[in-house]
């Protein structure tokens, strides 16, 4: 074969070569294994503060070097937001369930819950949506709570009661409300205390000014007919303790703002975004308290937002146990590291690592059987019989001084007795030739 004629050294640095080789390309591929995923993820929010809680995650995960990162993509609006989504701009979108086209998006987790509040200034007369007929409502936010406002119209009849709606700025409310261009704000938020100050905020208040909580007391059947909708209880004095505003529990509407992914992502990676979330959660919520509101979704069948399978596996405990995330790699490992050896012994014997010693005593003796065979005269067997003899003192000599290496009598007993059947034959056949007549 053309490697055994290859030099020692040129097949030396092949083998290095190889085996250099082919701890690189393990190395590449144990790195691109493990390496974090980056996910793109829209966000938008009429203040901006949606956009910063998913940037304080996302350092959150390179800090603690979550599996996982994020590249947060400010869209400007929830509506924007959604639109990227729904165009498979991004991987992520933190979106209210009731804006854009979500049929492509899993939830992952609820960001928050954002409630319907309809408040009335201090000292108005209106005390509930039927009051409100002939009059402006203010929507802060503008088109972001168009579903709303079009829930709110049917079930209320709001078009023949001549109520109409105009969209606010966030920066244009107050100086609406002083003007008494609106009669009454509509707002969607989260029930924290830094939204609630800022909902506050609008009105002139003091202890004896307070604003005015429309009930939407028909929010269970706007509920029934609008999924992305549920019915809730705002409890009482949330948005003023002193004196309580509500008065007692207050019945309204109430959505969710979710972060979904794409249905194409797959449910490793989507597990370890969650946990990585949860994870961070934790860590954020000592600062920030409105990382409280971050929760699981539904996890029912029927839930509004089907619940991605990765995230799903978190929230039901049904993550891989130990035997089924590393049982594959116990059951290949004995196939590997056979194979490596394998390897190993081909790189010996392409060496001929095993075969660098001397010719052996066996190997000495049966090529003597070449020799004998073509012998023409008494003194070359005579000298064969005497390199034998050597041989076999040699081996002898070794075995007495007690090194493993040399053979044992009996395999040398056996060679050394063909050879002398071979010597006798070949003396038998030399005798019967008849003799050379000298030359002249």
């Amino acid at each position: 074969m053309m490697s055994i004629k290859l030099p020692l050294w040129l097949r030396f640095f092949l083998l290095i070569g190889v085996a250099v080789f082919a701890a690189g390309a393990g190395l590449l591929a144990y790195r691109y294994y493990t390496r974090p995923v980056t996910l793109t993820v829209a966000v938008g929010s009429i203040d901006g503060e949606a956009a910063k809680a998913m940037s304080a995650i996302a350092s959150e995960f390179v800090s603690t070097n979550a599996p996982v990162r994020l590249k947060v993509i400010d869209s400007g609006t929830a509506l924007e937001a959604a639109a990227a989504f729904s165009a498979a701009k991004v991987d992520l979108a933190v979106v209210r369930g009731d804006v854009g086209d979500l049929s492509q998006a899993q939830a992952v987790v609820v960001v928050s819950h954002m409630v319907v509040l309809i408040i009335a200034p201090p000292g108005s007369s209106i005390d509930s949506i039927g009051s409100l007929k002939g009059r402006t409502v203010g929507v802060v936010g503008g088109a972001v709570n168009a579903k709303i406002v079009d829930a709110l119209t049917k079930e209320y009849n709001l078009a023949s009661a001549k109520v109409a709606f105009k969209n606010l700025a966030l920066t244009d409310v107050r100086q609406a409300i002083q003007s008494k261009q609106v009669s009454a704000l509509l707002v969607t938020t989260p029930l924290a205390e830094k939204y609630l100050s800022l909902v506050r905020g609008f009105f002139q208040l003091d202890h004896k000014k307070v604003p005015v909580l429309i009930p939407i007391e028909s929010a269970a059947a706007i509920a029934e007919t609008e999924r992305a909708f549920e019915s809730f209880d705002v409890p009482k004095g949330t948005l003023r303790g002193s004196p309580p505003v509500p008065e007692d529990d207050l019945t309204t509407l109430r959505t969710s703002l979710y972060l979904v992914a794409q249905k194409k992502l797959g449910t490793d990676l989507v597990t370890s975004l969650t946990q990585a979330i949860m994870s961070a959660r934790r860590t954020l919520l000592r600062d920030q308290p409105i990382f409280a509101q971050i929760t699981a979704p539904s996890t029912d069948q029927d839930a509004y937002l089907p619940l991605h399978p990765g995230a799903a596996a978190v929230y039901n405990s049904t993550t891989q146990s130990f035997m089924d995330e590393y049982g594959n790699w116990i059951y290949l490992t004995p196939m590997i590291l056979g194979g490596v050896a394998t390897m190993l012994a081909a790189a010996w014997k392409f060496l001929s690592l095993g075969n660098r010693a001397t010719e052996g005593p066996l190997d000495s003796l049966y090529a003597l059987a070449r020799r004998i065979r073509k012998v023409d005269t008494e003194a070359e067997l005579s000298d064969i019989e005497e390199e034998i003899d050597g041989i076999l003192r040699a081996e002898r000599a070794k075995s007495a001084g007690g090194d493993e290496s040399a053979v044992d009598d009996a395999t040398l007993n056996v060679a050394a007795h063909r050879l002398e059947n071979l010597i006798h034959d070949r003396r038998a056949l030399i005798a019967k030739r008849p003799a050379v007549a000298p030359a002249a």
